[in-house]
């Protein structure tokens, strides 16, 4: 009976967190007369149902389905999660620098992260992890394996592990360290005039590493620039603000946010000089970039100051912070949503018109609103940032994907680096047509079953001729159909042959060059970055898409 009387409390404060200050004179009476009626269906509940109930899970339940009627992002984060929440939110844990992948019961090493303890201690890429401490692994979830490998700074842990070409496990030893993860994992300077950086976070420090990129690139003669934000999730808002400082002059607006109580309501403007107000700049953005993603792209975009490529953002344009409640626990709640320069509101709160992955799908035009950027270019609010120019995002095939989490791209990987020279560099780095049909043959025998989009159809028809009882009278061709398909798939290895050997040099490159390796093996293969470099040398185009229309 104690645990339930810990987590009445909680809801209590939740509940008043989100209908704070909303005209609570006239929503005092109702708040306490479903306050009331909660605890006494609670009560009731663990009292009388037929089966001994779990109080943390029946109140985290109950928890969870309230603040998931509101939006995607207010969050409740219990205390046995808060090691997580803060290593988001900062990009530091206590660990040893290392990236795993659990495929099937295996944990598997696919990163080593240079300078780290993990490195420093003799763990490889393609180690198989069989133990931490004294702890098999074999029987954990991939999380549990990742909370044992974290830690207090400095305590110790061991990990036994298989290594390719080693008879017996090894044991290594090594002290946890702090881990920071890098917000600019690579920059480098392409086709001797294109400065790249890939920004995947925005965590303290962002805009100085992305400053510090910049610098760097245009002291090696950069004359224009791609900021690569695809994938990025967002992050701190004030870091968004510094990276639009970078190319916009100080004391202009970058963005703003609106609630519904006063202290919410701020306007973020640059606060230092630029670097560049003219360097031609192009950001790449995906259906992951998110955010504060969408900050630096709406922002720079409303000024003119960026060419807007790839795909149309994520589209969340809400404001969270973090508040504390009792028993060491968080709400994340959203307070405010952010508006562009240019007045847009990305955010669209009617999620049935989100993909699976919670990013903007197509929007009707009725739900859209015209604005204008500094040059006087119409823009659009109503879910994300369209880009200026639109590449298509090309989908993987099931084979692909199958194989991704299968993990044989990392097995063929760990075996070829092991009876292979390394390269000299990543670049110009490509399996041969020889390396390649030695994969094929190391595939052979080994399953990998996929479905599809086709086998789908096809298997939706069998239902519905079932439904319609003709499955009779069709099924012969029907089966002929699928014969045709499982002989075809046959030849997959071969005809996806240059998808396939993206996903292994890169895996090769990761084992070899971390993740130097990890980013640049994409770059003969990467379309959207190979389209943009050239439309930055294309000085008189790139006027022509920032003038007025």
């Amino acid at each position: 009976m104690m645990k339930k009387k810990y987590f009445i409390p909680l809801v209590i404060i939740i509940v008043l967190l989100v209908v704070a200050n909303t005209k609570p004179a006239d929503r005092y009476f109702e708040i306490a007369r479903n306050l009331d009626v909660f605890a006494s269906l609670f009560k009731e509940v663990n009292n009388n149902y037929v089966d001994d109930v779990n109080p943390n899970t029946l109140m985290r339940t109950g928890i969870d389905a309230m603040l998931a009627s509101l939006d995607p992002y207010t969050n409740y984060i219990p205390e046995d999660e808060i090691e997580n929440f803060r290593t988001q939110n900062t990009g530091q844990y206590g660990g040893i620098g290392a990236v795993t992948r659990q495929f099937g019961n295996r944990t598997v090493v696919t990163l080593v992260m240079a300078g780290f303890a993990a490195e420093k201690g003799g763990l490889k890429a393609g180690d198989e992890v069989l133990k931490i401490d004294s702890k098999n692994l074999s029987s954990l979830t991939q999380e549990e394996a990742g909370n044992l490998m974290k830690g207090q700074l400095g305590t110790p842990v061991t990990l036994t592990v298989k290594r390719y070409g080693v008879d017996k496990p090894i044991e290594l030893s090594f002290k946890r360290e702090r881990i920071k993860i890098s917000n600019v994992p690579h920059f480098t300077l392409l086709q001797s005039q294109t400065g790249y950086i890939q920004l995947t976070d925005f965590t303290p420090d962002a805009g100085k590493e992305v400053r510090n990129a910049l610098i760097a690139l245009k002291e090696k003669g950069a004359k224009n620039i791609v900021l690569d934000l695809r994938g990025n999730p967002g992050g701190l808002l004030q870091e968004a603000v510094n990276i639009c400082n970078l190319f916009l002059p100080k004391g202009v607006t970058v963005v703003e946010t609106k609630g519904k109580i006063k202290e919410h309501n701020v306007t973020y403007k640059t606060l230092n000089p630029p670097v560049d107000l003219e360097i031609p700049v192009a950001v790449l953005i995906d259906r992951g970039s998110a955010s504060a993603s969408e900050i630096v792209a709406g922002t720079l975009q409303d000024y003119d100051r960026a060419i807007i490529v790839g795909e149309k953002s994520f589209g969340k344009g809400l404001v969270q912070i973090n508040r504390d409640i009792p028993y060491n626990s968080k709400l994340k709640v959203t307070t405010a949503k952010y508006y562009t320069p240019s007045g847009r509101c990305i955010q669209v709160l009617d999620y049935s018109q989100r993909r699976a992955d919670g990013s903007v799908a197509s929007i009707p035009d009725s739900l859209k609103r015209p604005f204008k950027t500094a040059n006087g270019r119409t823009v659009y609010d109503g879910g994300g940032i369209d880009p200026d120019i639109a590449l298509p995002n090309k989908e993987l095939h099931p084979i692909i994907q199958t194989l991704f989490l299968s993990g044989y791209f990392v097995d063929y990987a760990t075996q070829y680096t092991y009876t292979h020279v390394a390269p000299a560099s990543p670049t110009g780095f490509a399996l041969t047509d020889a390396e390649y049909a030695q994969f094929v043959t190391w595939m052979k025998g080994k399953p990998y079953a996929y479905r599809t989009d086709t086998d789908l159809a096809l298997q939706e028809l069998k239902e519905q001729a079932k439904t319609e009882q003709n499955i009779q009278v069709v099924q012969p061709e029907l089966d002929k159909i699928e014969g045709i398909l499982t002989e075809r798939k046959k030849n997959d290895l071969i005809v996806y042959k240059s998808e396939i050997k993206q996903f292994l040099e890169t895996e090769i490159l990761t084992h070899y060059f971390a993740e130097k390796g990890n980013v640049e093996a994409g770059f003969s293969y990467d379309t959207e970055l190979l389209h943009t470099v050239g439309l930055l040398k294309d000085t008189e185009r790139c006027k022509q898409i920032l003038a007025r229309r």
